[in-house]
């Protein structure tokens, strides 16, 4: 089962665990040379950070691609002049909770009944889009394309306030058995604290 060799594919891989100001951060290498970063709230246990970086197709480091959390802005001078996004733009992010995946689009000002949120599931993704055409997004859930799980419209929601839309896709049986299980084994992992990392010189 697809869901099966995911979890081998993590714990196949090379792991690192810190402990740092309330979180536990996990580093994954991979035998391909993909990298993913994670960071779990201590209490909770819930998922604040997901990203991924790639090796160019030189060899050279790739930029982190967040996929779950506020994606981090770009590092700027106060003294260059930087063109930048406008902040009155929405915001597209991915929030999860214990028991759905979760997205966030900030500033959508238009009433609930404007969005049309739908399952395609030849394409395997989610569409939103609105009645008076002004917002428009199609997304995949990376969790489901690696487990290789169908996706279901009965397990899509959606909710609007204060400007936020947030769109709900309940977990499967099989991804929450998947979390639990990894969780299980990354608490397994003797995590170092700040100020504890073992430098190796050379």
């Amino acid at each position: 089962m697809a869901v099966q060799s995911w979890l081998d594919i993590l714990k196949l891989s090379k792991k690192t665990a810190l402990i740092h100001d309330g979180k536990r951060k996990i580093h994954y290498l991979f035998t391909d040379g993909k990298e993913m970063a994670e960071e779990y709230d201590l209490k909770t246990d819930e998922l604040i950070v997901r990203k991924w970086r790639l090796k160019s197709t030189l060899g050279a480091q790739g930029l982190w691609q967040v996929e779950i959390g506020e994606p981090s802005g770009p590092v700027t001078s106060s003294d260059t002049e930087v063109i930048k996004e406008n902040c009155s733009n929405p915001m597209f992010m991915r929030k999860d909770t214990k028991a759905s995946f979760q997205w966030r689009i900030r500033n959508l000002p238009y009433p609930k009944d404007v969005f049309i949120v739908s399952v395609e599931p030849s394409e395997r993704c989610i569409i939103i889009r609105t009645s008076n055409k002004k917002y428009y997004k199609k997304f995949s859930i990376p969790d489901l394309d690696r487990s290789q799980l169908p996706l279901d419209s009965s397990a899509l929601s959606f909710t609007h306030a204060n400007n936020t839309l947030i769109v709900s896709y309940k977990k499967p049986k099989e991804i929450l058995t998947l979390e639990q299980e990894l969780l299980r084994e990354l608490k397994k992992l003797k995590g170092t604290g700040e100020g504890d990392v073992d430098c190796k010189t050379q």
